[in-house]
């Protein structure tokens, strides 16, 4: 009986380590090589994210809504919606490779503080990691 007990606690604990270590996981704050704002390049402006319907990148001709992609690294300045944004702060194609140079980027389309602010600060997220390709509209 004894043994029996000790292997039930000893499967117990070993479920409870696992559980604690997945959610540990969870909750770390990752932030990805990448956020995305919606602009309208002719104004210069940011504008709400549910106008960018899709991926298309702005290669300096047509009229529409695009996503611009920023470097969270780079300390650059999210501006509010509707506010000016930096051009020399981002690109309007998808970037290719992570921000450190190597293997595949991790962004983020969408989701930033409407107010705008630091960009290294506002994209950290809460649960799980932010993967390649990831939409917000």
């Amino acid at each position: 009986m004894t043994k029996r007990r000790m292997r039930s606690a000893g499967i117990t604990l070993g479920l409870t380590a696992l559980v604690a270590a997945s959610l540990t996981g969870c909750a770390r704050d990752e932030q990805p090589d990448y956020a995305a704002i919606c602009v309208d390049p002719q104004t210069q402006t940011r504008t709400d994210d549910g106008n960018c319907k899709d991926d298309r990148e702005y290669h300096g001709s047509g009229a529409g809504f695009f996503w611009f992609y920023m470097a969270t690294r780079a300390g650059g300045l999210v501006p509010p919606i509707g506010g000016r944004y930096n051009v020399a702060q981002g690109t309007y194609t998808v970037p290719r490779t992570a921000s450190g140079g190597t293997g595949s980027p991790t962004i983020k389309r969408g989701g930033l503080d409407k107010k705008g602010g630091d960009i290294g600060k506002i994209t950290r997220g809460g649960f799980g990691k932010v993967g390649k390709g990831s939409s917000g509209g």
